[in-house]
């Protein structure tokens, strides 16, 4: 007479066997399954050297990239990529003239000392105030951009 497999020959019962939590689930099985694999092919994902983590993230970059560009894209998108490029635009505009200014403010203050060197006098009052109005005048035309919460906010200059 043959029993069930729970069931022993002297009429006790056998406990089952508990389930394995990790090894129920199927994702959990899968994982561990790959990571064997992998483990026997001789590449562990952590154990990858740093070049080839760097060049693996690049080429998946590229692909993402890629696809991207052959999505055709949606009218916001189209229009946040103007405003984009006007921002730009104007920060690259008004950094110019920002240097511009610094460098034209800094000639000047050169030109100034060479002066007070050759004529051993003291910076006039009306060359200061003259200097101050054409240094203000160019910041009147620079606009000013502050982030916030991620987003570019135009903020009127005050003088």
């Amino acid at each position: 007479c043959t029993f069930p497999p729970y069931i022993s020959g002297n009429d006790l019962i056998k406990p089952k066997k508990l389930i394995n939590p990790i090894l129920a689930s199927l994702q959990q099985r899968a994982l561990h399954q790959e990571l064997l694999f992998c483990h026997k092919q001789g590449f562990l994902p952590r154990k990858k050297s740093e070049l080839h983590r760097v060049l693996e993230n690049k080429a998946r970059e590229q692909l993402r990239k890629r696809e991207q560009a052959l999505r055709p894209r949606s009218d916001l998108e189209v229009k946040l990529q103007r405003r984009r490029q006007k921002l730009e635009l104007v920060s690259s505009q008004t950094q110019k003239n920002k240097m511009k200014l610094f460098t034209d403010s800094f000639s000047l203050g050169v030109c100034n000392l060479k002066q007070t060197d050759t004529n051993s006098s003291m910076f006039s009052v009306s060359q200061y105030e003259l200097e101050e109005k054409r240094w203000r005048a160019g910041l009147k035309n620079v606009p000013e951009f502050i982030h916030v919460r991620q987003t570019l906010r135009h903020v009127p200059h005050s003088s």
